[in-house]
Formats: C-alpha cells, sequence, structure tokens
C-alpha cells in the first residue's frame, strides 16, 4: 500500500495563513449541493448509509454553515444528469450574486458508489476529472468539493474511492481566499468504509461530528475548513486501523490562494446546543439520539470549555471509563444553550450502553408488538347488512432492513367482531354475532427523517368473516377471500427500543356468493413494537 498523502508542511502553513476574519466570513454567500445515492448500477450492492449522510450534512450545512435554504439543493438517489442540473443552477446564483459583488463559495458533497474513476449514480456515471474540471470553471471564488464515494460491503462495508491527485499552491497576495479544495473519504489505493454501528460512513461521521464542535480546537465557536479536515482524518484513521478493510486514509487537494482561514460552521449560529464546561472530566463524550444514531462525539481535554451544536432534542450522554458507563439524557431547547452537568450523570454496567445495539449485526432488526385499528367497507349497504365495521385488535412482527435498506416485511394477525341483528330485503331480526379475522403480510419501504419515518407499500390478507346466530334454526355463515391493499402511515420512535406507528389500508374484496361484485374497504389504525 502506497503511504497515505498527508499535507506538506508548506501546505499546513498555506492553510494557516489563508484565515478569514468573522466579518470575511459573514459575509460570504454560501451555496451547497448536497448528494445521496445507495444504488451504484449494475455489479454494486446497495448501500445502508449514503442517504443518511447526506440528509444529515444538508441539515448541517443548513442550519450551522451559513446556507440559505434557497442556496441549498439536497439530492438523493437521482441520476448524474439530476446531479449536473442542479450544479447549473446554483452556478447560475453564484454567477449572479458575483456580478452584484458579493463574495461566493460553492460546496458540494457526495456519498455513494464510485468505481473506475467515476461517481456511480444509479445506472449513471459521472467522471472524477469532469467533475473536478466543472469545479475548476465554476463561478464562484471557493470550490469545494466533499467527495465519499463508496461501494457497499459486509458490517463495515467497503466504499472504494480513489485519491485526488495533489495540487500545486498558487502563492499570491489577493485579499481573501479563492480556489478549489477537494477532500476525500479515503485514497486511491484504499477502501472506504461504512459502520453499522456509526449508521454512516466512518469519514462522514467523524467531519459531521467536527462541524458540530469536536473539531473546534481553537475554542472560538468556529469550525474551519483547515479543522474540519484534520479532525476528520485524525478520527477516520483511528477507527478504520483494525477494521478488516484496513485503516483509511481521508485526502486533501487544493488550489487555494489569498489569505483566510474559511469558516466552514458557526457553532453559535442557531443559538442553541450543549456545553461542556472547562470543569468536566476529561474524556471521549458521546451523544445518542432518540434512534440509537451517535450524532456527535467530543473530546474534552482537562480545564477547557467545549461546545456541541447540537439541535433541539432529548439526547443520551456516555463517557466510557475503564470499568463501567457515565451516562445521562440531556434536554437541547431551541434557541438556548443548555450546559451539561455532571451530577445528571450516573454510572451503569457496560450492558447499559445507549449505542449497544442501535444497528444489529448485519443489518437486518426486528420488532414485535400490537395493534388497533377500526376496519370499515366503503358501500354503504355493505357496511350495514354484509360486512359490518368493526374494531380490530392484533399483534405483528416486521423484519427491519433485511431484503434492502428502509425496506420493512411484516407478518399480522388481527380479530374484531360485534353483536348485531341480520337486517337483510327479506329477512330481519335474528340476532347474530359478526366476526373478523385477518390474516396478513405486508412489504413497505420507509423515508427516514430522524425519529420519524413516513412509508407506503402494499399487503396481501386472508379474511375470514362469520355471522354465528344464536338462534339454532339458521345456519352459521362464513366467507373467506384473499384481499390485496395498499398501505401508507408514518412510524415514530419517540425512545431508543419503541416505536408507535399510525398507518391507513385500503383493501379490494371480490364478492362471489350471490353474485360477482367489487367491494373495498378501508383500516385506520395504530401499532405500537418493541426492538428486542
Amino acid at each position: 500500500m502506497s503511504p497515505p498523502l498527508l499535507p506538506s508542511w508548506r501546505a499546513l502553513a498555506a492553510l494557516l495563513v489563508l484565515g478569514a476574519s468573522a466579518a470575511h466570513a459573514d459575509s460570504l454567500r454560501r451555496f451547497a449541493l448536497v448528494a445521496g445515492n445507495d444504488e451504484g448500477g449494475d455489479e454494486t450492492r446497495p448501500l445502508r448509509f449514503a442517504q443518511d449522510d447526506a440528509r444529515k450534512m444538508h441539515g448541517l450545512l443548513a442550519r450551522l454553515g451559513g446556507v440559505a435554504p434557497g442556496d441549498a439543493m439536497l439530492l438523493l438517489n437521482e441520476s448524474s444528469k439530476d446531479f449536473l442540473a442542479a450544479l447549473t443552477q446554483l452556478e447560475a446564483r453564484a454567477k449572479e450574486a458575483r456580478a452584484r459583488g458579493e463574495r461566493t463559495a460553492l460546496l458540494v458533497y457526495y456519498s455513494g458508489h464510485a468505481k473506475d474513476g467515476t461517481l456511480r449514480l444509479g445506472n449513471t456515471r459521472l467522471g472524477f476529472e469532469d467533475l473536478k474540471q466543472r469545479l475548476s470553471n465554476a463561478p464562484a471564488d471557493i470550490r469545494i468539493a466533499i467527495l465519499d464515494s463508496c461501494r457497499s460491503g459486509a458490517l463495515t462495508r467497503t466504499k472504494g474511492a480513489r485519491r485526488a491527485p495533489a495540487f500545486e499552491i498558487e502563492s499570491g497576495a489577493a485579499r481573501d481566499a479563492r480556489g478549489l479544495v477537494i477532500l476525500t473519504s479515503s485514497s486511491a489505493d484504499e477502501d472506504s468504509q461504512e459502520s453499522d454501528a456509526l449508521r454512516g460512513s466512518y469519514f462522514s461521521h467523524h467531519l459531521a461530528s467536527g462541524l458540530l464542535g469536536d473539531a473546534d480546537r481553537s475554542g472560538d465557536g468556529r469550525v474551519t475548513l483547515f479543522e474540519a479536515y484534520s479532525h476528520a482524518y485524525a478520527r477516520t484513521v483511528a477507527d478504520t486501523a483494525a477494521s478488516s478493510g484496513g485503516a483509511q486514509h481521508p485526502t486533501f487537494s487544493y488550489d487555494l490562494a489569498g489569505n483566510g482561514d474559511l469558516v466552514l460552521t458557526d457553532l453559535r449560529a442557531g443559538g442553541d446546543g450543549l456545553v461542556v464546561p472547562g470543569l468536566a472530566p476529561a474524556g471521549m463524550y458521546y451523544f445518542v439520539d432518540p434512534g440509537g444514531m451517535v450524532v456527535a462525539e467530543l473530546d474534552k481535554t482537562p480545564d477547557v470549555e467545549r461546545r456541541v451544536a447540537l439541535a433541539p432534542g432529548t439526547y443520551r450522554v456516555k463517557r466510557r471509563l475503564s470499568d463501567r458507563l457515565r451516562i445521562g439524557e440531556v434536554e437541547v431547547s431551541r434557541g438556548r444553550q443548555v450546559v451539561l452537568e455532571e451530577s445528571r450523570l450516573r454510572d451503569a454496567p457496560f450492558s447499559d450502553d445507549p449505542v449497544k445495539g442501535a444497528a444489529p449485526e448485519g443489518g437486518a432488526w426486528w420488532t414485535v408488538g400490537l395493534s388497533g385499528g377500526v376496519q370499515a367497507f366503503f358501500d354503504a349497504p355493505t357496511r350495514q347488512s354484509l360486512f359490518l365495521s368493526v374494531g380490530m385488535l392484533g399483534a405483528e412482527a416486521q423484519l427491519h432492513d433485511y431484503f434492502r435498506r428502509d425496506w420493512v416485511w411484516g407478518v399480522d394477525v388481527a380479530v374484531g367482531g360485534k353483536q348485531a341483528l341480520l337486517a337483510l330485503p327479506t329477512l330481519s331480526g335474528p340476532p347474530y354475532k359478526y366476526s373478523v379475522t385477518s390474516l396478513g403480510t405486508t412489504l413497505t419501504s420507509e423515508w427516514p427523517r430522524g425519529t420519524v419515518a413516513p412509508f407506503v407499500g402494499a399487503r396481501m390478507a386472508y379474511l375470514v368473516m362469520r355471522r354465528d346466530f344464536e338462534e339454532a334454526t339458521y345456519p352459521d355463515q362464513k366467507y373467506a377471500m384473499f384481499s390485496p391493499g395498499l398501505v401508507a402511515g408514518l412510524r415514530w420512535q419517540p425512545l431508543r427500543r419503541l416505536h408507535v406507528t399510525g398507518r391507513a389500508r385500503l383493501h379490494y374484496l371480490l364478492y362471489t356468493v350471490d353474485e360477482q361484485r367489487s367491494l373495498g374497504f378501508w383500516e385506520l389504525g395504530a401499532l405500537v413494537t418493541y426492538q428486542p
């Protein structure tokens, strides 16, 4: 293996004197194109976390990176044509801004497959050199490309990025920094890696964690380009050194001139976040969201106050000691800086690790639970006399992420019933018990958004409807039929292992007893599940 491309001392010196003042950072108009693609076309397996990495980066840049909502574009599983079209739109906006005298920066982030010198966006391709040339000619003062290019592997899956070629530094006396910077997740002869435990790639996770505050070694509340890269490099190498894929070395390529250390994120921009006071014990802190995802890390040094720009929400805090954990919970409120109090943490054994089990080995995981709802047919005469509207109670098991990322396969059983009086055109009055038994299987696709995940899918049910008369003179009746349908809803994860789902189902039923009739019914319900 060739040695990693570390920045030369000349490069480091140049970066350290690049430094934009706070005024320069504030006056810089920023544009961002963020793309994540889990699909790489033929001969590749779907990635698990490329889209998630893109969503996190997009939200981080909008919240802390000074990118206005109208100046940021997020592409998920789109083609190279869509990617270039979005880039063209941002270039046009940047050109207009420069014409008005504004300084501009264009940041392009991509997480997905790469092979043979091309980004693989589904079945489409975009060459590294083509993208580099496009960014070199983009009408922005500063162009930054962050490429976390990958192909799928096993538990930590290989991603196959290539080392970007080195650039010579253009020396000059320009008033502000200008030029092109390229960050890649690994060198040309190495594999990049994803982590099921982190639910993301090592590189993107540590880059995002650094931008949230772990890279702010100066303590000034701002994370610069050099700080972010240095942090991501060191943590990625350390975390992958013992992996099956071997150590992974991010690279930094640049063609930058002028002075100004480019600020990527301002930790005070949102007014909210977490402060770890100087008196807090030193060590590595982990911050885990309700979904079990490690959203940020912090390497705390003695007697130094540190800030982590966590978004509003509830987080589990973990600090690992030699023989136990220190864990607790913290609530970050919108617009407020919350101080982490050591007295609110408690000792716990390693078995209580809030990160353990967040992403089960192999990727697939089960939930089991109970459901409740109501079933009714659309046709009024049918639901009044033939198939009545009833409440349903049931049980369900779901297998997540087995067939592919964010697909859920479920099996369910439910029963319902009520007492009624027969009401037919030719006969009325005899009391009976109406009952429904439903056995079903469902396949849905989810779109996780933090702790919530909307979903749609298809369902096949086997229904058994019965009339059991109290009077022996009337024969009991039964009708059974397969019923295909559609399902849509929203899954919410308020706690690490607890899921609450609201959903609606639409089904078709063919009735063939006295005549052939096409019927439809709907179900509204809720499901509470537990992840063992």
